[in-house]
């Protein structure tokens, strides 16, 4: 069994920066591709960022390029989310999940483990 721990959300002003953690239980963390969600109130959970088993392909949604980077520490069994310049829209749930695939993917449902959440709140 994985367990995905999401740390690192709070409320942050309009131009501020925030670091997300997501701890991985398990032996096998390097071998697999992670990502990160978002969900808004009301809304569909979406792609933001997904990186490959070893930290050298990443891939971003075109709201969050340039301002947001996703990085991960395989000794440590985590998987980070740098985001900086963040900007009222971008108030939501934040989701890490793992992909069963060393391949990164932007598709929600090729995930097949998420973590709880953590909430971030960007005031104007």
């Amino acid at each position: 069994q994985v367990q995905l721990v999401e740390s690192g959300g709070g409320l942050v002003q309009a131009g501020g920066s925030l670091r997300l953690s997501c701890a991985a239980s398990g032996r096998t963390f390097s071998s697999y591709a992670m990502g990160w969600f978002r969900q808004a109130p009301g809304k569909e959970r979406d792609f933001v960022a997904t990186i490959n088993w070893s930290g050298t392909i990443t891939s971003y949604a075109d709201s969050v390029k340039g301002r947001f980077t996703i990085s991960r520490d395989n000794a440590r069994n985590t998987v980070y989310l740098q985001m900086n310049s963040l900007k009222p829209e971008d108030t939501a749930v934040y989701y890490c999940a793992r992909n069963p695939d060393w391949r990164p993917s932007e598709v929600l449902y090729e995930y097949d483990y998420w973590g709880q959440g953590t909430q971030v709140t960007v005031s104007s």
